[in-house]
C-alpha cells in the first residue's frame, strides 16, 4: 500500500453496504457532534432492493437516506462517497469488498465481519496493494478521525465519545488491532493527551488488510497528527514492519507503543487469546520480542502495560513543553436529542398515546383479549363465540350464549352462490383478482336488503315490544312510515317452507335462554304479517336480531343504556359480516380452483341456473 496520508476528513462520505440501522444512526449522530452539515453516509446498498429510502435523524431532522441495489449503482449515484463500510456476512464478505475495491472513486474498505476465509483476505490485501487503497478488517470496528467521520460503532456510545473528546480532533494518531482495546485507548489519550486525531483499528485476524506500519507511515504525513500511539498483540509479524519503518526513519515522529500478551509466557502450551491472529507462537511473535525490538528502533515502550498510560502522558508532556506540540482547545459538544423510546423508557418524558383500545392488549408477553390470554383460551373449553364475547362485548358470556353466537356464524356462513354478496365474489374471482379483492366484493354488497337487516329488526322489535304495541299495530305503523319491517320476508321460503335456519335458532334458545321475550314477540308479528302474504315470514336477520336482545338481557351483564348503544352501533350486523366472510371467501377459492381445471370429476360440481 503506497503512502495515502489523510483518509478522512469532515466532508467524507460513505456507502454503506447492508442496512444496520443502528450503526447508520450511530454514524449520524457523530455528524451532529462534529457541527456537520452533510451525512457522512450518502447511501446504502440493500441488494436486490433497489430504489426507496430508509428514515434516519441527522440531528433533530428526520431525513431519508438513499436505497440502492447494487455497488455500481451506489458508485454511480454518488461518486463522492469514497469510503465502502461493508456490514456483509463473512459468507459474502469477499465477494462485495473485492466489487467495492474494483470501483474508482473508493479508497478505503472497511469489512466488518469475522470469519472471512484467509485465501480470501489475501486476494483482497493483494488487489488493494496493487491500486492503492486501504483495506480496514477483516474483523474490524473501522476507525474515527476525531471531529469528523466515524465509521458504524466505531468508539462506543455517544457519552464515550464525548467524555473522550472525540467530537474535535486532537494531536493524537493511534492504530491498534483491538476494536475494544481502541475504545479503552480513546479515554486513556482524553486523560494524558489533547486527545485522539485519528484512531485505526485494522481488525484482529492474522491477516488484517492494513498493517500497523501502514497507518503509522500515513500519520507521518499527516501535520495534525504530532505524536503517535500503537497497541499491538502477541502473533504475527504485523509489529516489525514497524520497526523496520522506524530504523529506515520514514516514521520520525514520537512513537508510544505496547504489545500485549506478555503473560503467555505463563503458559507451558500454546495460548490462543481473543483474536485469530493473537496466539503464541515462536518467540519472534511474542510480546517480548516485539517490544524489545520496537524499543531498540527508537519506540517510547515502557516496561507494562500498567506503565503505558505514563509513558504516553510523559511524552505528551515533554513535547508541550518543547514547543513540538501546542494543545488543541476544548470545544463543548452539543447535545444530541434523545430518542423518543429510550427517553421513555427512563422515565424523562411523557408520551401521548396514538391508540387506544379496549379490548385488547399485546405488550405482555403474550396477547389478551379483555385480560384474558391466550394460554386460558387455548386450554379451556372456549370457543368463536368466547372470543367474540370478548372483543365485541367486553364480557365472558357464559356458555349458551357463546355457544348462540358461534351459531349464528355456522348458520350465516352461506347461503348458496346466486345471492348477491357471494354472486359479486364470484365475479371479482372468476375476472382473475386477488382473494381480498374478491372477499371485499361480496361484503360490499351487504345492507338492509342482503344480510344487513339485523341491528334494524332489533331496534324495530325492541321499539314495539317495549312500547307494548300490538303486532298488526306495529306491522301497520311501520307500512304508514313506508318502511317494511326489518327481518320480515323471504324470497323462497315461506308460510309452508320455512327457513331451517330459523327453527334451529328457535329451538335452542327455548331450551337454554333464561327468556325469549322478543322472540316471542316477533314470532306474533309473524303471525300477523302471513295473512297478508304467505312469504311474509320471520327471517334469519329478524330472529338473529330478536334473540339477541333477549341475550343481551337474559345475562344480566348490560345496562340499559348498553343494550342501547350494542343496538345503534352496528354489533349484530357485524356478526353477519363474519359468518359471511367464511363463505365469500370459500367461494371466490372455489372458483380459482374451477378456473385452474382442479376439480377433476363432473359430480364434484352442483349446477345452477341463473
Amino acid at each position: 500500500m503506497g503512502t495515502l496520508g489523510q483518509i478522512f476528513s469532515k466532508d467524507t462520505q460513505a456507502i454503506f453496504y447492508n442496512w444496520k440501522p443502528n450503526p447508520v444512526q450511530r454514524m449520524l449522530d457523530f455528524d451532529f457532534l462534529c457541527g456537520r452539515k452533510t451525512p457522512s453516509v450518502a447511501c446504502v446498498v440493500q441488494p436486490g432492493n433497489p430504489d426507496g429510502f430508509q428514515k434516519v435523524f441527522f440531528g433533530r431532522e428526520e431525513i431519508g437516506i438513499p436505497l440502492q441495489g447494487s455497488v455500481a449503482d451506489a458508485v454511480e449515484a454518488h461518486p463522492s462517497a469514497d469510503v465502502f463500510i461493508n456490514f456483509a456476512s463473512f459468507r459474502s464478505a469477499y465477494e462485495s469488498t473485492m466489487e467495492a475495491l474494483q470501483q474508482p472513486t473508493i479508497r478505503v474498505v472497511a469489512v466488518i465481519a469475522e470469519g472471512v476465509p484467509e485465501h480470501d483476505t489475501k486476494k483482497l490485501i493483494a488487489y488493494a496493494q496493487a491500486h492503492n487503497k486501504i483495506i480496514l478488517g477483516p474483523a474490524t470496528v473501522g476507525g474515527l478521525q476525531a471531529g469528523a467521520f466515524r465509521i458504524g460503532d466505531t468508539a462506543g456510545t455517544l457519552d464515550n465519545i464525548v467524555a473522550c473528546r472525540l467530537h474535535r480532533p486532537g494531536s493524537v494518531g493511534f492504530v491498534s488491532k483491538s476494536g475494544g482495546m481502541s475504545n479503552e485507548m480513546y479515554n486513556v489519550l482524553s486523560r494524558t493527551t489533547d486527545g485522539l486525531y485519528e484512531g485505526i483499528a485494522i481488525g484482529g485476524d492474522v491477516f488484517p488488510g492494513s498493517t500497523l506500519s501502514d497507518h503509522c507511515v500515513r500519520y507521518q504525513d499527516i501535520a495534525e497528527v504530532k505524536l503517535i500511539v500503537v497497541l499491538g498483540e502477541l502473533g504475527g509479524q504485523d509489529e516489525y514492519s514497524l520497526v523496520e519503518a522506524l530504523k529506515e526513519k520514514r516514521v520520525t515522529k514520537p512513537v508510544v507503543a505496547w504489545v500485549s500478551g506478555t503473560c503467555a509466557k505463563l503458559f507451558t502450551s500454546e495460548v490462543q487469546f481473543g483474536h485469530a491472529g493473537a496466539k503464541s507462537g515462536g518467540q519472534a511473535e511474542s510480546a517480548q520480542a516485539k517490544n524489545a525490538a520496537l524499543k531498540d528502533a527508537g519506540a517510547i515502550v515502557p516496561d507494562s502495560f500498567e506503565d503505558f498510560e505514563t509513558a504516553i502522558k510523559l511524552t505528551y508532556n515533554r513535547m508541550v513543553k518543547d514547543g513540538s506540540l501546542k494543545p488543541q482547545p476544548d470545544i463543548p459538544a452539543p447535545s444530541v436529542p434523545q430518542d423518543l423510546a429510550s427517553a421513555q423508557k427512563a422515565g424523562k418524558v411523557r408520551v401521548p398515546t396514538n391508540i387506544v383500545s379496549t379490548i385488547c392488549d399485546d405488550r405482555g408477553e403474550e396477547p389478551t383479549y379483555h385480560g384474558v390470554d391466550m394460554t386460558t383460551l387455548m386450554t379451556g373449553d372456549k370457543n368463536v363465540g368466547d372470543v367474540i364475547s370478548l372483543l365485541w362485548f367486553k364480557r365472558q358470556l357464559p356458555k349458551y350464549a357463546t355457544r348462540f353466537i358461534e351459531m349464528c356464524i355456522m348458520l350465516c356462513a352461506d347461503h348458496g352462490p346466486c345471492v348477491s354478496g357471494a354472486h359479486n365474489a364470484i365475479v371479482t374471482s372468476r375476472a382473475g383478482k386477488d382473494l381480498v379483492s374478491c372477499l371485499v366484493s361480496g361484503l360490499l354488497t351487504i345492507g338492509p336488503r342482503f344480510g344487513g337487516a339485523i341491528d334494524d329488526a332489533a331496534r324495530q322489535f325492541q321499539r314495539a315490544c317495549d312500547a307494548k304495541l300490538d303486532p298488526d299495530e306495529f306491522v301497520e305503523d311501520m307500512k304508514k312510515q313506508g318502511s317494511r319491517v326489518p327481518g320480515i320476508g323471504h324470497r323462497i321460503k315461506s308460510k309452508d317452507n320455512k327457513d331451517k335456519r330459523v327453527e334451529l335458532l328457535q329451538n335452542y334458545a327455548q331450551k337454554f335462554f333464561p327468556s325469549t321475550k322478543y322472540l316471542q314477540y316477533a314470532v306474533r308479528v309473524e303471525q300477523y304479517t302471513l295473512t297478508k302474504a304467505a312469504n311474509l315470514v320471520l327471517n334469519v336477520d329478524g330472529c338473529i336480531g330478536c334473540l339477541f336482545l333477549d341475550l343481551l338481557h337474559s345475562t344480566k351483564q348490560f345496562s340499559p343504556a348498553e343494550i342501547k348503544d350494542i343496538i345503534q352501533i352496528g354489533y349484530l350486523n357485524g356478526l353477519f359480516v363474519l359468518a359471511r366472510s367464511i363463505g365469500l371467501i370459500g367461494h371466490a377459492l372455489d372458483q380459482k380452483r374451477l378456473q385452474q381445471g382442479l376439480y377433476r370429476h363432473p359430480w364434484d360440481m352442483v349446477l345452477y341456473t341463473k
